[in-house]
C-alpha cells in the first residue's frame, strides 16, 4: 500500500491545500493529512476548527484521513508505516525551504518526499495572506474551500 502525509498547519484550510490534496490523492492509496501541533505557534483557528475544515472538505473521499500529530513529521511516518511526504510548491522560494526539509527527513529516515507544483489559479495563495485578509476584515471566501468560510 502507497500511503502518504501531507503535513501542515492548515491555519487555516486554503484552495492551495485543497488543489494539492485533490491531485496528490490520486497517487497514492491513502493520503494523511496531517496537522501538525506546535504548542509554542499561536493560531488564528483551532485545532478541531482545522481537522473540521479538511474534514469537511473530503467528507466523501475514502482515501483520505486527517490526524493530528506532535513531533518530528519522520517519527509520525515510521510509526504510521508512511513511505511519502506530500507536499506544494508554489515558487522557488518553496522549493528552497521544501528542499532542505526534504534532505534533511531523507538524513533521519527512508521516507521520499515528492512535490507537486500548485495550480496556477492557486499559486498565490498561503495560509498567511489569508489570516491577514480575514484580520483586515476582507473578502477571504475566494480563497478558501466552503468548509472555512464561517467568519472567526
Amino acid at each position: 500500500m502507497k500511503r502518504a502525509i501531507f503535513p501542515g498547519s492548515f491555519d487555516p484550510f486554503t484552495l492551495g491545500h485543497h488543489d494539492i490534496i485533490s491531485r496528490g490523492v490520486t497517487l497514492f492509496d491513502e493520503l494523511i493529512i496531517a496537522i501538525g501541533v506546535n504548542s509554542s505557534k499561536k493560531y488564528m483557528f483551532t485545532l478541531e476548527e482545522r481537522k473540521r475544515f479538511i474534514e469537511e472538505s473530503f467528507a466523501d473521499n475514502p482515501k483520505i484521513k486527517v490526524v493530528t500529530y506532535e513531533g518530528l513529521t519522520v517519527d509520525f511516518c515510521r510509526e504510521n508505516e508512511v513511505d511519502f511526504i506530500l507536499r506544494g510548491l508554489r515558487n522557488p522560494a518553496d522549493f528552497e525551504f521544501e528542499k532542505a526539509i526534504a534532505h534533511t527527513n531523507r538524513e533521519l529516515s527512508t521516507i521520499e518526499t515528492v512535490f507537486l507544483l500548485t495550480a496556477a489559479s492557486t499559486s498565490f495563495i498561503s495560509s498567511s495572506i489569508v489570516r491577514d485578509v480575514i484580520r483586515n476584515n476582507g473578502d477571504y471566501t475566494k480563497l478558501v474551500p466552503e468548509s472555512v468560510r464561517v467568519k472567526k
